[in-house]
């Protein structure tokens, strides 16, 4: 049995009396890089053709930006650049870039569109009037101006009523199918409603006839642009309209 033993241990990879480097590296060292300090990439090339690169890289990098440039003045809306360039832009995008979107669709809104109201009210004493002009407009406005939290209807109910009444009236103002008919029902209550809250048929008055009108001003361009615009108002006038008798003293709730 001791010799068995003996046999074994010599049989061993691991013999206790080989030296440490034999232990510590049983494989022998990779091959040496044959091409020490070999440079790849573009550091590869001489410098002539690392110059040549160079240039075409930032040939490239200079047509995507002038393109995205060109694409950019094309869609935007009319400037100085594309009054002056409007050719040489339409000239890169057309045909094989054109595009069929603008930054914004339609140009932005570059009018003040005010909506006012006047009436026929009967007093309570019988007698009938007709008042001055009520810019409901400016009265949003003026609430909405410095408050960090503006009503929602402040801002939108008179606006929104009166684009709903224009697009679906023709230009003599008649109404276009049963949509006409109820944005003419929605504008007028909300007229006489706030007619209402400002008073305007007087304690135990009632209102009998409203007549509304938008008054719109082009925004003047600024100092930099030679662009000529109009800033007289545009008038666009209602027909009267009668007041139920359960909106006249103050519109429906």
């Amino acid at each position: 049995m001791p010799e068995r033993a003996s046999e074994s241990e010599s049989e061993s990879p691991y013999d206790p009396a080989a030296p440490a480097d034999a232990l510590t590296h049983p494989y022998p060292d990779a091959p040496a890089d044959p091409y020490p300090g070999a440079r790849i990439g573009v550091s590869a090339l001489s410098l002539r053709y690392q110059v040549v690169a160079a240039l075409a890289v930032a040939v490239v990098a200079v047509g995507a930006l002038v393109h995205l440039g060109m694409v950019f003045l094309h869609v935007a809306p009319s400037n100085t650049v594309t009054k002056q360039h409007g050719k040489a832009i339409d000239e890169w995008i057309y045909p094989e870039f054109e595009q069929n979107w603008k930054l914004f669709a339609p140009n932005p809104l570059q009018q003040n569109i005010e909506v006012q109201v006047r009436a026929d009210v009967r007093s309570a004493d019988g007698s009938t009037r007709t008042t001055g002009w009520y810019d409901l407009s400016a009265e949003d406005g003026a609430a909405i101006d410095g408050n960090l939290l503006p009503s929602h209807t402040e801002q939108n109910e008179l606006r929104r009523a009166w684009d709903f009444l224009t697009a679906t009236h023709d230009n003599a103002n008649r109404p276009i199918g049963l949509r006409g008919t109820l944005a003419e029902t929605y504008l007028r209550r909300i007229v006489v409603l706030r007619l209402g809250r400002d008073d305007a048929a007087g304690k135990g008055g009632a209102v009998q006839r409203v007549q509304i009108r938008s008054r719109t001003t082009n925004v003047p361009p600024p100092e930099w642009s030679d662009e000529q615009v109009s800033t007289t108002p545009q008038y666009r006038l209602l027909p009267w309209w009668k007041v139920p008798a359960d909106e006249a003293t103050g519109g429906v709730r």
